[in-house]
């Protein structure tokens, strides 16, 4: 890499000392160069001989996500977190390794974790924020595809169009309707003799009257769930 001076320097470094623990920077730069096979050789062949140096088995572990092999990355830094638990490193790589796999709640953990150890990391923070949202708990809609605060919109949607209705209309015109109060419960019943003027005029009423019936059903079993 004759663009990488710093590559080139560290790698005659080790090969003129295969037992240097320059290799640990050696894959470091590799990995933030793109090189992520040759990092993980870097490494691999390096802590043959330096088995407990943590930096470059957590190099390591972040090279192998960025090939995908996820298995093979957790083991190495599940490895670091058994001697060092606040390996800020490690524990993101964790953090992501799950997140990769789909699995958000472990992943929030680790990601809180990490957030605990570098407090206002902008991308901790939308991760944590983001994963949080994804788990909450989403409105369970009833059987006609209605939230709870759908309901108890519609619930009071309706209130508002029947009180208009009442407070707009001849008293005639609304009849029973207007027995009605603002608690929902429908204290009056239909007249027992047929009217002798047109239903036109009340149909607006009637349909309003429908709609908030139905509403306080919907809100009324959705409270009870």
């Amino acid at each position: 890499m004759a663009d990488h001076p710093r590559i080139e320097e560290l790698r005659r470094r080790v090969q003129n000392d295969p037992a240097s623990i320059a290799f640990a920077q050696l894959a470091e730069e590799y990995r933030r160069a793109g090189s992520y096979h040759e990092a993980v050789d870097t490494c691999r062949a390096g802590l043959k001989i330096h088995p407990g140096y943590l930096s470059a088995r957590v190099t390591l572990g972040r090279a192998l996500i960025e090939t995908n092999d996820l298995e093979a990355a957790e083991i190495e830094l599940r490895h670091v977190l058994k001697t060092a638990s606040e390996n800020l490193s490690a524990i993101r790589g964790l953090a992501e390794i799950h997140h990769r796999r789909g699995q958000l709640t472990e992943a929030l953990g680790f990601y809180r974790a990490a957030l605990g150890l570098a407090k206002h990391d902008p991308d901790l923070e939308q991760a944590v924020d983001e994963i949080s949202r994804s788990l909450a708990p989403q409105p369970v809609p009833d059987a006609n595809g209605m939230s709870f605060d759908e309901a108890q919109a519609e619930f009071l949607a309706a209130l508002d169009e029947f009180e208009a209705i009442g407070a707009n209309e001849e008293p005639g015109a609304i009849g029973a309707m207007g027995a009605m109060g603002a608690s929902g419960a429908v204290a009056t019943q239909a007249a027992p003799v047929a009217p002798t003027a047109p239903l036109a005029p009340i149909a607006p009423g009637l349909s309003a009257l429908e709609r908030f019936l139905d509403a306080i059903h919907t809100y009324r079993r959705r409270r009870a769930v």
